[in-house]
């Protein structure tokens, strides 16, 4: 009895593992990102501002190595991201974001202020706005 379930707690562990590993191999948000391109309020950043950027998405998690690591929880749905800082910087912030994955391409446009969704993703006029286009590693 005890060799019995023992083998169906491992069988049960290698089930979990095996969800676990394909369910992050088809969200097609994870992974890492390098930003290729920045702006904030219709300006764009130079690139020395971003060149040793990253951000890594695993699920529902993130982080963002900058200046400092910033680490958090972001939650996805038509379109749409809520992004809530655990630690770092953004610590207890939540931002709201609108996010398009196209051949490669990962474009996110943050509302700063965190009380609504952008519109679109022109920051032109809304200087609450923050625009980052991302390709995978």
């Amino acid at each position: 009895m005890k060799k019995l379930r023992r083998i169906a707690y491992l069988f049960g562990i290698a089930c979990l593992l095996s969800f676990t590993a394909m369910h992050m191999q088809d969200f097609p948000l994870n992974g890492t990102w390098f930003p290729q391109r920045q702006e904030i309020g219709g300006a764009q950043l130079p690139a020395s501002f971003y060149q040793k950027q990253k951000m890594v998405l695993t699920d529902s998690v993130y982080v963002v190595a900058a200046e400092s690591v910033d680490k958090g929880v972001a939650r996805y749905a038509n379109g749409k991201m809520d992004i809530y800082g655990r630690e770092g910087v953004n610590q207890g912030k939540h931002f709201t974001a609108i996010y398009r994955l196209e051949n490669h391409e990962l474009m996110i446009c943050y509302d700063l202020s965190g009380e609504s969704y952008p519109g679109s993703f022109d920051t032109k006029g809304h200087p609450n706005y923050f625009l980052s286009i991302f390709h995978k590693e």
